[in-house]
């Protein structure tokens, strides 16, 4: 009977992990085993549901409907069982565990992942998984513990956010450029200028300036010169090419060192919020509270801010608005 009840908890973890990596072959490598010992594992399972879990090609494993509700019957399970880890582990001093990440690329490599590894380094039976990527990830269905998210949280359902920082933004562009074409005084006066764009998802994201008031008013100023990399963006202005608007941290140190100059810092400047986010449950893990409360301390000085969004004390919000993700349909491949 142990061993049948084992057999069985082995085939869940399985598949789930087959979903969560997006494959068979992937799921392989993170298992540490082979994709054949996968496969057959998957077989098994259904073999004792009496129903197909994934519809099969020789590249892609797409969940079938059963296969989709039994995933998500298996979550629930999932959740339980790290609701009751976590109530184990609030009675340790020692952290513990996998903890899955996700983070933009430039701002996760250059400001969350130095905090991150600092707190690796103090916690040594703490087990770090950093996925950098700029898409929009599904936190719950892709097995992720925490994520960071820069801007709008968007719409989602079964997740809580909790401020971290707040990443102000700047006009800035080379002195060699001001010096051959003026610098603007006015929105009005860019059109006359050369711009960069921070340019994804099919079109340029709009500037967010002061006008002669002090409102902060949207601003989308034609260009040449488009680019989907913040730190392309940083190096074409650094060259002369034209004016850009970046985050503050990302050309701190251009500015000291005389490479760019900062506009109009007598005025009120935009910013974009940073949140952590994680699935909502009754308990949180020690080890993600512990990764949350290290970037509240830290974010802000990484970036150049003088004190968080977020005090001392917990004040996360739950996501609520838009569809529920559970509900779309989820391939693997």
């Amino acid at each position: 009977m142990k061993m049948d009840m084992r057999g069985r908890l082995d085939g869940v973890a399985v598949f789930v992990e087959a979903v969560e990596a997006g494959g068979f072959a992937r799921a392989a490598e993170r298992l540490a085993l082979s994709r054949s010992a996968v496969g057959k594992a998957i077989a098994r399972l259904e073999s004792r549901l009496g129903v197909r879990l994934f519809h099969r090609t020789t590249r892609t494993q797409n969940l079938t409907e059963d296969g989709q509700i039994y995933y998500e019957r298996c979550l629930r399970a999932i959740e339980e069982l790290r609701t009751a880890e976590s109530l184990l582990e609030s009675g340790k001093q020692e952290v513990a565990g996998r903890l899955r990440i996700t983070m933009p690329v430039l701002f996760g490599r250059y400001c969350i992942a130095p905090i991150l590894l600092d707190l690796a380094r103090q916690h040594p039976k703490l087990e770090l998984e950093l996925s950098f990527s700029d898409r929009p990830v599904e936190i719950i269905s892709e097995g992720f513990d925490l994520g960071i998210r820069n801007g709008a949280l968007g719409e989602a359902t079964g997740l809580c956010a909790r401020p971290l920082a707040t990443q102000p933004k700047i006009l800035c562009a080379a002195p060699d450029y001001l010096n051959a074409r003026g610098e603007p005084e006015t929105i009005e006066a860019l059109a006359a200028h050369d711009v960069l764009l921070h340019w994804r998802t099919g079109a340029p994201y709009p500037w967010l300036l002061p006008d002669a008031d002090g409102r902060l008013i949207e601003v989308r100023p034609a260009s040449r010169l488009r680019f989907d990399d913040l730190e392309v963006t940083a190096d074409a202005a650094a060259a002369g090419m034209g004016i850009a608007w970046l985050p503050r941290w990302l050309v701190r140190n251009r500015i000291e060192a005389g490479a760019l100059v900062a506009l109009w810092e007598d005025r009120p400047a935009a910013s974009m919020d940073t949140h952590a986010i994680w699935p909502a449950a009754d308990y949180m893990p020690l080890r993600v509270r512990l990764a949350i409360d290290t970037l509240v301390e830290n974010l802000p000085r990484a970036i150049g801010v003088e004190a968080p969004v977020a005090r001392p004390g917990w004040n996360a919000q739950r996501i609520t608005a838009g569809p529920s993700s559970a509900k779309r349909r989820r391939r693997t491949g």
